[in-house]
């Protein structure tokens, strides 16, 4: 059983817009929240894969940070072109660091009790997503990490959903064929066609009250 991590497994403590909007108001650039959201959206979807060839363990950590700098200065400026904090640079800091951390992120609802009961079952668990290496310690300090065996992202694939190589390495690391195994997550585009290009049954977390009723319907396969 594979997962998607934000918006699936966890999900911040607040939108991401108010929290841009607030750290962006402390170096006094004050940005409406509501153009932030637009903003960040348009240049999360335009940004280039999270994929860095033949770079280094430490060269991808900086090269992810690089990454997420260019996205929020992108973000700041489509939203307000006019718009100067006092120090950009303190203000990414701040911003990458606390994403960080746990104070950030809360795990969705029941995400710990499907995790327990699946891994009750026997499956095997794992996490592919797009997210950059400070995934794993962040599901270990929110109380998800016990229960999976393995965090696949760019850096290590090569690739970014929904390209299907991702999960692929996902299957590999787990020994497990693609038509032995599920995807859940909610992008229609990253996680549902991607997984099911790559031939995993890919289900749609959206269609569940929450995570926890996610093991009796798997055994019932009443699953969207």
């Amino acid at each position: 059983m594979l997962f998607d991590a934000a918006g699936t497994l966890i999900r911040p403590r607040e939108p991401v817009a108010a929290t841009y909007a607030r750290f962006f108001a402390e170096q006094g650039a004050s940005v409406p929240a509501s153009r932030l959201a637009e903003a960040f959206s348009r240049v999360l979807h335009s940004m280039p894969p999270m994929v860095f060839p033949d770079a280094d363990r430490a060269r991808t950590h900086a090269l992810e940070r690089g990454w997420w700098h260019e996205l929020v200065r992108r973000t700041l400026r489509t939203a307000d072109g006019s718009a100067r904090p006092r120090d950009f640079e303190a203000c990414f800091d701040a911003l990458f660091t606390h994403y960080a951390t746990p104070e950030a992120w809360e795990p969705m609802p029941g995400a710990r009790a499907a995790l327990d009961a699946l891994a009750a079952r026997g499956l095997r668990l794992a996490v592919v997503s797009n997210f950059d290496h400070r995934l794993p310690p962040l599901l270990e300090a929110l109380g998800l990490g016990a229960r999976i065996e393995r965090v696949v992202l760019p850096a290590e694939a090569g690739a970014a959903k929904p390209d299907p190589r991702i999960f692929r390495v996902a299957l590999a690391a787990l020994d497990v064929a693609p038509a032995e195994a599920a995807y859940v997550g909610d992008d229609p585009d990253d996680d549902h066609a991607g997984a099911s290009a790559a031939g995993l049954w890919a289900i749609d977390v959206r269609r569940l009250a929450t995570l926890a009723e996610l093991p009796e319907r798997l055994q019932r396969k009443d699953l969207p």
